[in-house]
């Protein structure tokens, strides 16, 4: 083919697309002319549902209801026309839209209506349903009245605590308190999967990690932490973890009493020994790894000496943990009412 046959048919082309484009453009003004389209772009906000497997008919009556489309024939024959496909979800949407723009729009999950939430890691599961409150207007009674065998889980758990995977996440406007645990749970299991560990472990690695998710205060720690912790399961030492003692009596902090450490409660493990009745915390990736593959060492005591910057020393005798502590009285005396 010489270079003016291929000018030729690229002319012809660019003229095909001009001539549709143009058609397009005067089939719009036609139909807005017969009173079948709104002239656009549109105002205000208005969200539009859309169901899973939910029909386009079903769909452009929506579209024509809310006020988005202006007629339900001319809605209905541009989606078919299109071969229109929709995303399930909320959608964002205008009033007195161009019907062209509308059938776009739910094509394009920028405009999907969301609630937006981080659940960080180390929450307790109040804490959760609080921040999973204010997000997306559900009641904190609805979350609290969802039950673990709804979920899925064992009707033997002591709780939720623990199951829920901390991470950010994007809610349907539609969801319900339920609905939005079980993507919370689902997303844990997807966790766990991918560690491959086996269910009858999974609680044990979960009540491991939310300690070790409260307990280390550096990234590199949380390892070491793990470590210290899987030393003193291995020879029966009591793992004397404040976060449990302080969770089993409803405090908010990691410092204890003399009458917290003695209360019986399955959660105090200086009284019990083994791993708590259950998680303390939401605990995340690292932490759950961290479970799962402790450093090497021989470490038997930890000590954070820097509450600010959260150095701890790891020791193995009794002696040099005695040296830590020494460290960190000195910190809290030069740093007088801390509670960071």
């Amino acid at each position: 083919m010489n270079r003016r046959r291929i000018v030729f048919f690229a002319s012809l082309l660019l003229v095909v697309l001009v001539g549709l484009t143009f058609r397009t453009q005067i089939k719009a003004g036609f139909e807005g002319l017969l009173g079948n389209d709104f002239a656009g772009p549109g105002t205000g906000s208005v969200t539009l549902s859309i169901d899973s497997g939910e029909s386009g008919e079903a769909v452009a009556t929506d579209l024509v209801k809310l006020g988005i489309t202006k007629d339900f024939n001319f809605t209905y024959k541009s989606m078919i026309a299109s071969n229109q496909t929709f995303i399930a979800g909320s959608f964002t949407m205008l009033r007195g839209m161009r019907t062209g723009d509308a059938l776009k729009r739910l094509t394009d999950t920028r405009y999907l209506a969301v609630n937006h939430v981080t659940i960080r890691e180390g929450l307790r599961i109040g804490s959760v349903f609080g921040q999973l409150s204010k997000a997306t207007g559900i009641s904190l009674a609805d979350f609290r009245a969802v039950t673990l065998k709804q979920l899925g889980l064992p009707t033997s758990l002591p709780s939720l605590e623990g199951y829920l995977f901390p991470a950010t996440y994007d809610f349907g406007l539609k969801l319900s308190a339920k609905d939005v645990l079980q993507i919370m749970v689902d997303r844990m299991n997807e966790e766990l999967n991918y560690y491959q560990v086996p269910a009858v472990k999974r609680h044990a690695v979960l009540t491991l990690a939310s300690i070790i998710q409260k307990e280390a205060r550096l990234p590199n720690d949380f390892y070491k932490v793990s470590r210290v912790f899987t030393n003193r399961l291995s020879i029966g030492m009591h793992l004397q973890s404040d976060a449990t003692v302080s969770y089993g009596s409803g405090g908010t902090t990691v410092t204890t009493t003399d009458a917290e450490r003695a209360n019986p409660n399955g959660y105090n493990t200086y009284v019990h020994a083994g791993l708590p009745v259950g998680p303390i915390s939401a605990p995340g990736s690292k932490a759950i790894d961290a479970a799962l593959h402790p450093a090497s060492g021989s470490w038997l005591y930890f000590c954070a000496i820097n509450l600010k910057t959260g150095e701890t020393v790891f020791s193995t005798t009794l002696a040099e943990q005695g040296r830590a502590v020494a460290q960190w009285r000195a910190w809290m005396r030069a740093n007088p009412g801390w509670n960071g």
